[in-house]
C-alpha cells in the first residue's frame, strides 16, 4: 500500500509539472502574436493618409493658375513694368450708331454690338467675355502686371474707339480683346486671334508687335484647352484694332454656334483653362520685349 501511494504521489507530481511548461509554451506564443499581427499595417493606412492630406494643401494655391489640362502660368519677368488693357468684348446693349472705323476716316460701322449667344447654353457672349476677361485679370496681377478694364460690368456703353483709346491712354503694352465667335455652319470650332495688315493705314506700324502678339496668345490658349487653332486672321475693317495706338489682338476664344464648344466656353473649368493660356501668351510676348 505504502508503495502504490508513493507511486501515485510521483505520477501527480509529473503531470504537474508538464502542465506548467503547456502554460509557459502557451505564454509565450500570445506576447509574440501582436509583433505579427495585420493591425500594424492598419496603423500604416492612416499615417500614409494623413501625410498625403498634410501636402495636398501646399499645392492648392497653384490651383488658381493652373487648368485641368496640366497647364500652369510660365514665369514672368519685369511684370511690374508693363501694363495690360482687357477688354470684355460687347456689352447688354448695344449701340446702333456709327463711328468712323479708324481716325479719319470716311467709312463706318456701328458703335458697337451685344454679341452673339449660345446655340446651346443661350448665354450672351458678353456675359462669357466678362468672365474669362476677370479671370485674366487676376492671373495677371498675380504675376505683378499693372491691369486696365475695360469693362467690369455689363451695363456699360462704351464704343470699340472708346474701348481703344483706353488702351492708349493708359500706354498699354498689350491690349487683349476677349471675344466668342460665331457661324452659319455649326460644325466651325476652334479659336483664332486676329490683328491689323502690316498695310493697315490706321496703325499699320504697330503690325509686327500686334501680329506677334497674336501668334503668341492663340497658340498658348490652344495650348492650355486642347481647342483647334485656326491662327491669326489679319484684317483692316475692326474699329477696335483700327484706333489703336499700342499692340493689340482681338482672341475668339471659340464658336458659341458650334452646341460643343458653346458648353465649354460657359463652363468654369474651360473658361480657367482659357484665362490661364492667354495669361501666358501675353507673358511670352512681354518676356520678349
Amino acid at each position: 500500500m505504502k508503495m502504490r501511494s508513493i507511486l501515485m504521489m510521483i505520477i501527480v507530481m509529473v503531470l504537474m509539472c508538464g502542465c506548467k511548461k503547456e502554460e509557459k509554451v502557451t505564454q509565450v506564443k500570445i506576447n509574440e502574436q501582436p509583433s505579427a499581427s495585420p493591425t500594424a499595417e492598419v496603423s500604416a493606412t492612416p499615417a500614409a493618409t494623413t501625410a498625403a492630406a498634410t501636402t495636398e494643401p501646399t499645392k492648392q494655391p497653384e490651383a488658381t493658375q493652373s487648368s485641368a489640362s496640366g497647364a500652369s502660368l510660365i514665369e514672368a519677368k519685369n511684370a511690374s513694368s508693363y501694363t495690360v488693357a482687357i477688354d470684355a468684348g460687347h456689352q447688354a446693349k448695344g449701340m446702333s450708331e456709327h463711328e468712323p472705323i479708324g481716325p479719319g476716316a470716311s467709312e463706318t460701322k456701328p458703335k458697337v454690338s451685344s454679341g452673339t449667344t449660345g446655340v446651346a447654353s443661350k448665354v450672351p457672349e458678353y456675359k462669357v467675355t466678362l468672365q474669362v476677361s476677370l479671370l485674366l485679370r487676376d492671373l495677371l496681377k498675380s504675376k505683378g502686371y499693372n491691369v486696365v478694364m475695360i469693362r467690369e460690368t455689363h451695363d456699360v456703353t462704351i464704343s470699340n474707339s472708346e474701348r481703344a483709346q483706353v488702351a492708349n491712354n493708359a500706354n498699354a503694352h498689350a491690349f487683349i480683346r476677349i471675344h466668342c465667335n460665331g457661324a452659319a455652319d455649326s460644325s466651325a470650332k476652334g479659336a483664332l486671334t486676329m490683328c491689323q495688315t502690316k498695310n493697315n493705314k490706321y496703325c499699320g506700324q504697330l503690325y509686327s508687335k500686334s501680329r506677334s502678339l497674336s501668334d503668341k496668345v492663340v497658340a498658348r490658349l490652344c495650348e492650355a484647352t486642347g481647342a483647334r487653332n485656326k491662327g491669326v486672321l489679319e484684317s483692316d475693317t475692326m474699329s477696335g484694332i483700327n484706333w489703336c495706338s499700342v499692340p493689340v489682338t482681338i482672341v475668339e476664344m471659340g464658336f458659341m454656334s458650334n452646341p460643343e464648344e458653346d458648353r465649354l466656353l460657359v463652363d468654369t473649368n474651360y473658361q480657367n483653362k482659357l484665362a490661364v493660356g492667354i495669361a501666358n501668351g501675353v507673358i511670352e510676348y512681354l518676356n520678349a520685349q
